[in-house]
């Protein structure tokens, strides 16, 4: 089952793969289930369901555009059309479609929450190389994350023409990536992260084409920090910011941000850009040796 990374033994003990293992067998069958396979244009791609309605996270390479008719192979082999919905050009993000069920499909859930991910972080990946293979099924190929960028992922996963639109998932079972550019030779991957689906989500259900990402997107507090012990210490607030408007000062300490605690501030401001304008988020403030936790509406990212 480990064969599908580049492993060096130097790197791993046996206890350590035995556990990999163990952890891939338990989180595969929910897992393969979701993926499914895609003809789009003529070609074969994959896909990942992550709702009980059927929607499919994609490459946007895969679709090329909304509102075409999509053909869906399931784990188990059966055929629906689907049709393409919106997609997000800036980082290779979409999604597809399927009819409504008369039972609920198989699905992985996406966390709100971005989840942290490490570089050298145990990962497998899922997907239909050459296209769906009735005596095959999915594939399975496990690895390691070698690096880690605002929208992408890149695994040493090996990956195959086919496996585009695929899911890249952590040892928990968690979605973490979508199959994005197939590198020559086959042990560098890259992936979209959950970031770029997350904001652009509504936008993307709704059927539009996201050409432009970086200015006056994302949720907005109105902060800086930098690192001390024990949190992310405000450095500035900015003038009728939410942080101002929530009563955030220079000086605050940033113990968490939904429970969830944060090392740099870059992690910090990554997790409010990956939220809407207008969500509510709770963060644990100290301010001299008192503790407090605020709700913060954030705002919408202002043009830069």
């Amino acid at each position: 089952m480990l064969a599908g990374g580049l492993l060096s033994a130097k790197d791993v003990t046996l206890d350590e793969l035995m556990n990999v293992q163990r952890r891939v067998q338990a989180a595969y069958e929910p897992a393969r289930k979701a993926v499914v396979a895609i003809e789009c244009g003529g070609g074969t791609a994959s896909g990942v369901i992550v709702s009980p309605a059927g929607l499919v996270l994609t490459a946007a390479h895969v679709t090329n555009g909304p509102g075409k008719r999509v053909k869906v192979v399931l784990w188990d082999g059966r055929t629906v059309e689907a049709k393409s919905v919106g997609l997000d050009e800036t980082t290779d993000a979409a999604m597809v479609q399927l009819p409504a069920p008369s039972r609920a499909w198989p699905y992985v859930t996406v966390n709100r929450e971005v989840r942290s991910i490490n570089l050298g972080d145990w990962c497998f990946a899922v997907g239909n190389p050459g296209g769906w293979d009735a005596a095959r099924g999915s594939v399975l190929r496990v690895g390691k994350v070698v690096k880690i960028t605002s929208n992408m992922l890149q695994s040493d996963c090996t990956l195959m023409g086919g496996d585009s639109g695929g899911a890249l998932f952590d040892l928990s079972g968690q979605l973490i990536g979508i199959h994005s550019r197939i590198w020559r030779g086959l042990d560098q991957n890259l992936h979209v992260s959950m970031a770029p689906y997350l904001r652009s989500w509504d936008a993307m259900k709704r059927g539009d084409v996201v050409k432009v990402w970086a200015r006056g997107s994302g949720g907005w507090m109105g902060l800086s920090t930098e690192v001390v012990d024990g949190g992310l210490h405000v450095q500035a607030v900015a003038p009728e910011s939410p942080a101002l408007k929530a009563g955030l000062k220079a000086g605050d300490l940033i113990l968490s941000l939904n429970n969830k605690v944060f090392a740099a501030p870059v992690e910090f401001a990554e997790a409010i850009r990956n939220r809407m304008s207008g969500e509510i988020v709770t963060l644990k403030i100290r301010t001299g040796p008192q503790e407090r936790t605020v709700e913060v509406k954030l705002g919408k990212r202002p043009e830069e």
